[in-house]
């Protein structure tokens, strides 16, 4: 059985943002967003201690590569048009392959 894994880094810029309190606040919201939205998974990698900078990486996992860029595609889309207070800096795909037994 073969399974395809997308990966993705995503770069934000907080420019209206004055505290990591704020950024917290921002960045669970859009993480908690993104997870029920689109089933991926979401964690802050990067950045931390950044308060206009935000680095979160999302993977899905698929039968197949379409499915799994069509995905993180559709995440990268809702984060350019929903979240209004973050600006989208720089990302990077990756698609894995592999067999699962």
């Amino acid at each position: 059985m073969a399974m395809t894994v997308g990966a993705c880094r995503i770069t934000l810029r907080l420019p209206e943002n004055q505290s990591l309190k704020g950024k917290r606040k921002v960045i669970k919201s859009l993480i908690a967003r993104l997870h029920n939205k689109f089933n991926v998974a979401v964690a802050e990698v990067g950045s931390h201690d950044s308060w206009q900078t935000a680095v979160i990486g999302v993977s899905c996992v698929s039968n197949g590569e379409p499915h799994a860029s069509q995905v993180l595609s559709s995440v990268m889309d809702f984060v350019r048009r929903e979240r209004l207070d973050a600006e989208l800096v720089d990302y990077q795909t990756e698609i894995l392959h592999g067999v699962a037994e």
